[in-house]
């Protein structure tokens, strides 16, 4: 029993090693771009329904680390700021199926294709989504007015990031951004996705896995199914498919479920149908799950023309790194989501 133990804790603190230091470079991008990007100038770019502001949308959402219920109050905010529904619908699905602290999580557990392919897949879907909204959803008049600018939230919004700061005081707000909201958001759901990628790597049995989750186009709808309704965000997903993937699951199934997990779940579902209707919510879960399942066989087809065993070269851009590196960095962000879990449970008792 002690062996057993002592066997899945070094499993999960090996994954964790692994990926520590791709966690932190992501979380410190994510605070540079929260401190230096300007909200309420994009908003108003998004207003009109056409291609435009779809692309945008998506462009906007693919970098940003939002999770599938973090990006909710985000996207109402841009829609009550005059965002057209298409550009709301593609900036709700880019966001939480992607984004910097998981595109680097996903070159440190999985592979440079993988990399490449997963933002480039929530990009297409939400462009399709956004398309879709625009062609079939209900007609709208571009949604931008002044009137819907001067809303209390966007002012507050555009005071923030508009602010006479020098660089360093938006480079300080930045990195408190990242290291106490942003892993604040997070923390949780990583150690989720780092304790269970952990154990399906020490106990899910290889044949299991494969014949179930291989390349069959029914595992990649098994995945759509488990998540869809599911709450994960993109980083904490990411470990969880790197097992799989080890264990014989097919990388097209593995991103039917990086781009399912992380973009929906019921509350996402719900204020999609709230702020945008229930036709909208149609094209949101259709759009997904048709790009996913496409994408997912694409992806598969890729590696086996290319003859690339996943399997082969997974996880090794940690092999790249030193041991120190891999240590200090481990031990920076446990005291880091340490002190994020100690400073929600100060608020909770607070409250």
């Amino acid at each position: 029993m002690l062996s057993l133990l002592t066997g899945l804790l070094n499993e999960i603190w090996r994954t964790f090693n692994d990926a520590a230091f791709y966690i932190i470079t992501g979380v410190v991008v994510a605070g540079l771009i929260q401190a230096f990007v300007d909200s309420a100038a994009i908003a108003k770019k998004l207003g009109k329904p056409n291609f435009g502001s779809v692309l945008l949308a998506a462009l906007i959402g693919v970098p940003l680390p939002l999770c599938s219920c973090g990006v909710i109050p985000t996207a109402i905010s841009l829609r009550k700021s005059g965002a057209s529904k298409g550009s709301t619908l593609s900036f709700l699905i880019s966001a939480p199926e992607t984004g910097v602290n998981s595109i680097a999580i996903s070159y440190a557990m999985l592979d440079p294709l993988m990399t490449i392919f997963r933002p480039l897949s929530a990009f297409i879907t939400a462009i399709v989504a956004g398309i879709g909204e625009n062609l079939f959803g209900k007609n709208e008049e571009a949604a931008y007015t002044e009137k819907a600018a001067e809303c209390k939230h966007c002012q507050m919004e555009a005071a923030q990031n508009s602010a006479k700061r020098s660089f360093l005081q938006k480079l300080k707000y930045g990195m408190k951004y990242a290291f106490v909201d942003l892993m604040g958001d997070i923390t949780k759901w990583l150690i989720i996705g780092i304790v269970v990628g952990g154990m399906i790597s020490y106990f899910a049995p290889p044949d299991l896995v494969s014949k179930f989750l291989g390349a069959d186009i029914k595992a990649m709808f098994l995945m759509l199914l488990i998540g869809i309704p599911l709450y994960i965000c993109a980083s904490a997903s990411t470990p969880i498919a790197a097992a799989l993937i080890a264990k014989g699951m097919s990388p097209g199934v593995a991103l039917v479920f990086l781009l399912a997990g992380p973009a929906t779940n019921l509350a996402g579902i719900l204020a999609v149908n709230k702020f945008l209707g229930k036709r909208s919510v149609i094209i949101y879960l259709f759009s997904i799950a048709v790009c996913s399942v496409l994408l997912g066989l694409l992806l598969n087809y890729i590696y086996q023309a290319s003859g690339i065993n996943i399997k082969t070269i997974l996880g090794h851009a940690c092999d790249m790194q030193p041991d120190h590196i891999k240590t200090v960095s481990a031990v920076a962000l446990a005291l880091s989501m340490a002190y994020s879990l100690w400073r929600t449970r100060r608020k909770i008792c607070s409250a």
